[in-house]
């Protein structure tokens, strides 16, 4: 049961930022369709040849997406948090075994029981340091250059995705080590990326 919603939980934040991503590539090509047309409005040879061709591209008032980075800053930043709690959940992390895969199965869960607590306790640590730099940013009132929304809005959409990876994660930690103290399977058969 308590998988189940770990599941649940890990595939709602994974859909979340696959939303956000969608809209942030959207954006960016909305942005360079804009820039590009802006720039052919401008373009020497077309204000020649074609003066009001020229005027008419340049008075539909296109152009690049004012702020697409930093809409595309923050984006980026809750969706790498957001798509955390699946990959740890499947142990979608890659790995490198050129040593460990001649060594016995046993000694090998324990390694994966042993770094899966370390990053636990990593991702705890970045959970931390997000609520601190919001609450700083909360504190300090300060906001993006061009679009002026408050940075803390963007370290609070991290923040959130990255407290669901932390719950995710203490579950994982938990559940490798009770794996291995019982033998009995209690996390999704991994699919990690091991090279």
């Amino acid at each position: 049961m308590l998988l189940s919603f770990m599941e649940r939980l890990a595939r709602l934040m994974a859909l979340l930022g696959g939303l956000v991503l969608t809209v942030l590539v959207i954006l960016v090509c909305v942005s360079v369709l804009g820039r590009g047309a802006n720039t052919f409005g401008h373009w020497e040879w077309l204000e020649a040849a074609a003066p009001g061709l020229a005027a008419s591209v340049l008075a539909t008032g296109v152009g690049p997406v004012p702020g697409d980075f930093e809409l595309v800053e923050a984006g980026i930043a809750f969706a790498i948090f957001a798509f955390l709690p699946l990959c740890q959940l499947h142990a979608g992390h890659a790995t490198v075994d050129v040593f460990t895969s001649l060594l016995p199965r046993r000694v090998n869960d324990w390694l994966i029981a042993f770094w899966e607590v370390l990053l636990t306790l990593v991702i705890l640590l970045i959970t931390w340091r997000l609520s601190q730099g919001m609450l700083d940013k909360i504190g300090n009132g300060e906001t993006t250059f061009i679009l002026q929304f408050p940075i803390w809005w963007a370290y609070a959409g991290s923040f959130a995705a990255a407290l669901a990876a932390s719950v995710v994660a203490v579950y994982c930690a938990v559940a490798r080590v009770l794996q291995l103290a019982s033998g009995r399977r209690m996390m999704p058969e991994g699919e990690g990326a091991g090279h």
